[in-house]
């Protein structure tokens, strides 16, 4: 009898603790990721490592058709999967992709991953390995550089049962320095639990 109690005591335990990391309503990211919200996250995107790294991918990559988009999407999966990594280990190692790391970093938990696509839709740098090289057949990118010099496009908050916390995707388009001519885009993962804390303390 006393180990039935107790066992059932544990399983009271149990599911108090699971209750209290449940899912939470979604936040509201459309209105979260207010204008000063997103000309904070322009303020470190829009700037000469972004910019110079994109162009010289694109040069050196110039337009690539889909086979050999493909070669380096399937080349990426299979790294990931293998001890020898060169290609994911160029890109993590790159100038840029340690700037994002350092930004993710500085952001305090608000910023959940980066990557920065050129105009293949291939990645140029990103803060942490990302499931795939290209992003190209994903909204990500086409609600971005396939629309216009200035489109943003905002993804559907997507709850993170790991971290117990609600992610979203920022997106936009990038440009030369002169803004006129398209040269990538950008995904900013969004901690949108954290936005809505700072947001609740007028951070």
């Amino acid at each position: 009898m006393g180990k039935f109690t107790i066992s059932l005591s544990a399983a009271a335990l149990l599911l108090q603790a699971g209750v209290a990391t449940a899912e939470t309503p979604a936040p509201d990211m459309k209105a979260l990721m207010t204008p000063a919200v997103i000309s904070k996250i322009r303020q470190w995107v829009d700037t000469d490592i972004v910019r110079i790294s994109i162009e010289a991918q694109n040069k050196r990559l110039t337009k690539l058709d889909q086979a050999q988009i493909d070669q380096l999407d399937t080349q990426w999966k299979t790294e990931r999967e293998s001890s020898d990594k060169p290609l994911i280990a160029a890109t993590l190692s790159n100038p840029l992709s340690i700037y994002l790391a350092r930004m993710q970093g500085r952001s305090l938990g608000l910023y959940a991953e980066i990557f920065v696509m050129d105009q293949n839709g291939l990645n140029v740098g990103q803060s942490s390995i990302t499931s795939d090289f290209w992003q190209g057949d994903e909204a990500k990118f086409q609600k971005t550089f396939d629309v216009s010099n200035d489109a943003i496009f905002l993804d559907d908050p997507e709850w993170d049962d790991e971290a117990n916390i609600w992610r979203a995707q920022a997106n936009f388009t990038l440009t030369d320095d002169t803004g006129a001519k398209k040269i990538g885009a950008v995904t900013v993962e969004m901690n949108l639990t954290e936005l809505q804390r700072r947001a609740s303390l007028g951070m």
